[in-house]
């Protein structure tokens, strides 16, 4: 059964808002898909703000509320940003918009490129399930870019600001792979940020 009506117009969003499976959606546009450990390569020099980061979130969090996503963004999302340009000095790009075709268009909350490597990080209220199924379509749309050059593997995060969830897509073989671990800030912001460095090296 189809779920997509090839004459209309959807966004990114839009997927999430209408609730589908992330394998419904993945099947749709002709990929494979599965739930698997990711295991994806860490960076192992050295990380020389990891502690600092960590330690001004938690001062911070007794503090804030989080309800919203624009508090979650700046004040979780945005020191993992900052950092990330500092360790790779890759170009971040922020609501970045793009339009593959009319069933893949909007725009990337954050788009990141270091050479051909690049990396796009949705965020979300807090549904992490429905909002898998929008980087899917990211993913997707960014596989499908013309301005995408031979990068085989594909990463992309969702995070609610204190959760990170990775998905990797396979260009080749047309594999879209949900990772099963969950990342969570700042506990563990060591692994996390050493993911999103070696994505980008």
């Amino acid at each position: 059964m189809k779920i997509i009506d090839r004459t209309q117009s959807y966004t990114f969003s839009k997927y999430f808002d209408m609730k589908i499976e992330v394998r419904d959606l993945a099947e749709e546009f002709g990929y494979n898909f599965s739930r698997n450990e990711l295991n994806l390569p860490q960076f192992q020099g050295e990380l020389n703000r990891i502690n600092d980061t960590k330690e001004r979130i938690k001062e911070v969090l007794p503090y804030v509320s989080l309800n919203s996503e624009t508090a979650r963004r700046e004040i979780l999302i945005s020191p993992i940003i900052f950092d990330l340009i500092h360790y790779t000095k890759s170009e971040v790009r922020i609501e970045y918009s793009v339009k593959v075709n009319e069933q893949l268009q909007s725009y990337f909350d954050y788009l990141i490129e270091k050479e051909k490597e690049l990396l796009v990080i949705e965020a979300k209220k807090g549904d992490l399930d429905y909002g898998f199924t929008q980087l899917t379509a990211q993913l997707i749309a960014l596989d499908q870019w013309e301005r995408m050059g031979d990068q085989e593997i594909l990463i992309g995060a969702i995070t609610t600001g204190n959760i990170w969830q990775f998905g990797r897509l396979n260009r080749q073989e047309k594999q879209i792979q949900q990772g099963l671990d969950l990342y969570r800030v700042p506990d563990d912001l060591d692994p996390l940020m050493r993911i999103l460095v070696q994505a980008l090296s």
